[in-house]
């Protein structure tokens, strides 16, 4: 079942084809997609999520030294897991741990908190990023409750469970770019292993071009008494959180509240899903998480990377955070029957192709700019990176435009790969929202980049906050 990627020059042709002219539009459909869509298994995924809630709690201060129960005998048998899927690999794992030491508001005594990596390294742009990440603590009523069972099944073995599954499935194909699955600790104590993880992305040099941070996939019996197994919500922050004053005055004139990388790699999702994910539809909300609540991406966004969170649309409270017990007549408890298995593979399987095209696609563009004021035309230029291998899979860039209310880009416009820049005719600046992405020769392509600093992908953040 190995795959490769159609990169000129590279010799990895599954299938021969045609060259296409120099500027002839990429597809806008890329078969292989479908077939990642259909390799998601949720048999694998329910197997992994019993796994994990065997383990009976994974509270970041349970037992480490067991090789059955707490958190410790968790996290190895996810970096075992992740080394047997790699000997099946065209495109093998690098697996490790990584750690940092913390105290907080739920961490009385210093504790350690370790994050499971497995990252399959790109074959043209190693440094440049898509991270894919699920939770492996687990908490009930006290969040420093380590010894009673925590069960987790949906926060967070599903989660986990599908970042594996993605592995599974797209370690059989060799990308551009580097896909990292992360198991992250210490989410419910503070976030804790996101920012270990952030921290050692940076001192790594990765260029994150987005996290997907999965929290809560398996639900679809809410609270509300919806019952609903064919949308997800993606979150997304507005503006990017490292955003300077002459940014947020840049920003104030030319827009970009909504059009900040996050929202743009949400805006993607969200097509990719249309396209690609039968009877699914992805809710985008405009908010960084929900009310009072935060979830791993937000290190990553504190640092300067776009990130967005994916989850279920409709929560039960009675299976989170909670001590397993029935309490008139209701049923409380994050346990394995809350799961609807079929429902985590589904949103496992939007992780796999936004992972597929964002690894897939090209480098995104930088400096891309807008000109145009007091004319009938707009003008939109941007530049690529200067190394050639990186560009050595681009067939070109499209174009997009929107109305300024509108939710998702409506308009586009296709260009070969030695353009780098677009006069749109009669499309008054004024009127729309513009950005460009790059194309893949094969029709992957970035999250669409809108002008000005406040939607620039590849820019280096700053370092993680302490």
């Amino acid at each position: 079942m190995n795959r490769f990627l159609a990169i000129p020059g590279l010799c990895l042709l599954a299938t021969a084809g045609v060259a296409a002219a120099p500027d002839e539009p990429a597809p806008t459909e890329v078969p292989r997609l479908h077939q990642m869509v259909a390799d998601v298994s949720a048999k694998r995924i329910e197997a992994d999520i019993r796994k994990l809630v065997g383990f009976g709690t994974r509270h970041s201060l349970s037992d480490t030294k067991s090789d059955t129960r707490g958190i410790g005998a968790a996290r190895r048998w996810i970096e075992a897991e992740f080394r047997k899927i790699s000997d099946t690999c065209a495109a093998p794992l690098e697996v490790y741990t990584i750690s940092g030491t913390f105290t907080g508001k739920r961490i009385p005594t210093p504790t350690e908190i370790v994050d499971v990596i497995a990252v399959q390294r790109g074959i043209l742009d190693p440094d440049r990023v898509i991270i894919m990440s699920g939770d492996i603590d687990s908490r009930i009523s006290d969040p420093v409750n380590f010894t009673d069972d925590s069960p987790g099944a949906n926060d967070n073995a599903s989660g986990m469970a599908g970042t594996m599954e993605a592995a599974r499935v797209l370690c059989q194909t060799k990308f551009p770019g580097t896909i990292v699955y992360s198991g992250l600790s210490g989410e419910e104590q503070g976030l804790y292993g996101g920012k270990v993880l952030a921290e050692h992305a940076h001192e790594k040099g990765w260029r994150i071009m987005g996290v997907l941070n999965n929290d809560m996939i398996g639900n679809i019996a809410g609270i509300n008494g919806v019952i609903d197994n064919t949308t997800a919500r993606v979150f997304s922050e507005g503006t990017r959180a490292t955003e300077t004053e002459k940014e947020a005055t840049e920003r104030r004139y030319a827009g970009g509240e909504v059009d900040s990388p996050s929202r743009n790699l949400a805006r993607l999702v969200d097509r990719l899903a249309d396209q690609y994910i039968p009877n699914l539809d992805v809710m985008m909300v405009y908010r960084l998480d929900r009310f009072g609540r935060g979830g791993h991406h937000r290190p990553f966004n504190e640092a300067g990377w776009p990130g967005v969170r994916i989850m279920e649309t409709n929560e039960n409270y009675n299976r989170q955070h909670q001590d397993i017990r029935v309490e008139n007549g209701i049923n409380y408890g994050d346990t394995i029957d809350g799961v609807d298995f079929d429902y985590a593979a589904k949103l496992t399987a939007l992780n796999v192709v936004t992972l597929a095209s964002v690894a897939g696609a090209p480098p995104a563009p930088v400096k891309v700019e807008l000109t145009g004021a007091v004319e009938p035309s707009t003008t939109i230029s941007w530049q690529m990176r200067p190394d050639e291998k990186e560009t050595a899979n681009l067939r070109g860039f499209r174009i997009y435009w929107r109305l300024t209310t509108d939710a998702q880009w409506r308009w586009s416009r296709f260009v070969g790969k030695d353009a780098r820049s677009l006069t749109l005719d009669n499309v008054v600046i004024d009127n729309y929202f513009f950005g460009v992405a790059a194309v893949a020769n094969d029709g992957l392509e970035t999250p669409v980049v809108f002008p000005g600093s406040m939607g620039a992908f590849d820019q280096l953040p700053a370092p993680a906050a302490e």
